[in-house]
């Protein structure tokens, strides 16, 4: 991991986030003057279960992936998020301690500011507490909407599931390189790896996909559609 003190601004950050905008001058200042950009490099942990919650997270750059591991050292995976997204939200003030892990599945860069100054914020300025709090319960939701739509179908629709979240909702492109192993899909929908290899072999056999390696083409995204659908 290679990290450094920021040198973006807030005020002018390509990737200023939706609940920055409701700051003022002085706020922004405030945080800018005390947040730092970390840069990752894929595989690296950025925080891990356990570890003492001490800033907001925001995810500049890359990939990264939330997880518990169990007892026997499975992982399970909680989540993927992407660029804008905040990262740890679900326990930032439900806990004192991470309770998942966190790691770069791309090289990636999170932007750290202190925790205490978000909470001060929030006390301050009601109208950035409203959009934080709305952003928790977005992020809490389409966790829940995640769970369901994986637990409610059968393998194939598990798979189908996968690549057209990739697809439509992280990389809006019908190719892309694969950024988890099939390990780490199987650890996401709850299957063995050996069934996640059989199924992406059977629709690559049926046309719904190229494979080359880690690169994933979806070539009838109808059908692939209609596989998710069908569960």
């Amino acid at each position: 991991m290679d990290s450094s003190n920021t040198i973006s601004n807030c005020k002018t950050c390509i990737y200023k986030s939706w609940a920055f905008k409701n700051l003022s001058e002085e706020e922004l200042k405030l945080i800018n003057c005390k947040k730092t950009e970390k840069f990752y490099r894929k595989g690296d942990i950025i925080c891990s279960e356990g570890d003492e919650i001490k800033s907001f997270m925001y995810l500049q750059n890359g990939l990264v992936k939330l997880f518990k591991t169990e007892i026997s050292k499975r992982e399970h995976i909680i989540s993927i998020a992407k660029p804008k997204d905040f990262i740890g939200l679900l326990s930032i003030f439900s806990n004192t301690n991470h309770v998942y892990s966190i790691s770069a599945i791309e090289d990636s860069v999170v932007c750290f500011v202190d925790l205490k100054i978000i909470k001060n914020l929030i006390k301050s300025n009601g109208i950035f507490a409203l959009d934080f709090f709305e952003r928790i319960s977005s992020v809490s939701d389409s966790v829940i909407k995640t769970r369901i739509d994986i637990n409610t179908r059968q393998l194939r629709g598990r798979i189908a599931y996968i690549l057209l979240l990739f697809s439509k909702h992280i990389y809006d492109s019908e190719k892309f390189n694969l950024p988890i192993s099939r390990k780490e899909i199987a650890e996401l929908i709850d299957m063995s790896t050996e069934n996640v290899i059989r199924v992406l072999s059977e629709f690559r056999k049926d046309k719904l996909i190229q494979i080359e390696g880690k690169s994933i083409e979806i070539i009838d995204i109808k059908r692939l559609e209609k596989v998710y659908d069908l569960g």
